[in-house]
């Protein structure tokens, strides 16, 4: 059997959200080496600061500045701090119970090692030399000695407000196609596509799942599809993607390969885009040294009837 194939795969993205009052009094703060918490209708104080109280869920906007010392109230001990991670140095991470707060903030410890760290420890925060109005503008917490520190009393009223933050979503992962894709990746390098055909049913899925998707058995029978196949539906895209080199408007359209029973996804070229239909025949083009084909381009053949792809929709 051949080697499955693997690799690493990443999925990021930039996630965009606009700040309430409260975060937006929050992160400002912080910008301005504030710590800001919001007190509920019992008295407690809230660090970090939320919009709604966690009992009553009544809305709660009083804020109040608390002290940039605290108190560790659990930690763990990171060994190999991972891309992204507040230090690049092993460091604790902990619950800090700042000094006028009620609740914990989850943040990173500075210390040289995990004998170094104990519950109950006190702590103060080392400010970033850049801050932007960001839970990193906290580098980190630190620990400390002296005296308890005392809150200016900020009201939270800041001239130049953040009224939103940009955060990057990324997943780091191996993926393995397994068996079926294996074979069908592998053979796209020789510019052929492989389907596998369903002991059961007949059909011929491109790209194989190892498994039919109707019938559940396991599939095996390798059978070579297109090249040539008909568009069935399709979508025209207008807004470009980042780090994709392809202008816009281009279409992007479910193929239905000569002898597959399973349409798959590919774009179309050699055509306006505005004259690309259903039934239009079309065939892979190869770049040098692509494992996969660039896009279809039409074949000049007439238009495929309705009815030879009317299941595959």
């Amino acid at each position: 059997m051949p080697e499955v194939l693997k690799a690493p795969l990443v999925v990021e993205f930039p996630f965009t959200r606009s700040l309430g009052p409260v975060q937006r009094a929050f992160l400002t703060g912080l910008r301005e080496r504030v710590v800001l918490g919001v007190r509920t209708v019992d008295g407690r104080t809230l660090v970090p600061p939320v919009e709604y109280d966690p009992v009553t869920a009544e809305e709660i906007r009083d804020l109040v500045e608390v002290a940039p010392t605290g108190t560790v109230t659990t930690w763990a001990w990171n060994h190999a701090p991972r891309r992204g991670q507040p230090l690049t140095t092993p460091f604790a991470w902990a619950l800090v119970r700042l000094d006028g707060a009620d609740t914990a903030l989850l943040h990173a410890v500075d210390a040289p090692g995990p004998d170094a760290v104990h519950t109950g420890m006190r702590v103060r925060i080392r400010w970033a030399a850049e801050r932007t109005g960001a839970i990193t503008d906290i580098a980190c917490f630190e620990p400390y000695d002296g005296d308890r520190a005392q809150p200016a009393g900020h009201t939270g009223e800041f001239e130049d407000p953040v009224t939103g933050i940009v955060a990057a979503a990324r997943l780091d992962y191996t993926y393995s196609p397994g068996r079926a894709q294996t074979a069908y990746i592998n053979a796209l390098s020789g510019r052929r596509t492989v389907g596998e055909r369903c002991p059961s049913c007949r059909k011929v899925y491109v790209p194989p799942r190892g498994a039919c998707p109707t019938c559940g058995v396991a599939t095996s029978e390798q059978v070579e599809v297109g090249p040539r196949g008909t568009v069935t539906t399709f979508c025209i895209v207008n807004i470009k993607a980042k780090n994709l080199d392809i202008e816009v408007p281009y279409v992007y359209a479910h193929i239905a390969l000569d002898g597959a029973d399973l349409a798959l996804h590919g774009r179309i070229g050699g055509i306006p885009y505005d004259e690309v239909r259903m039934g239009l025949r079309v065939e892979p083009v190869w770049t040098e040294g692509s494992r996969y084909p660039d896009h279809y381009r039409p074949t000049g053949e007439p238009d495929a009837d309705y009815d030879t792809y009317k299941e595959l929709l």
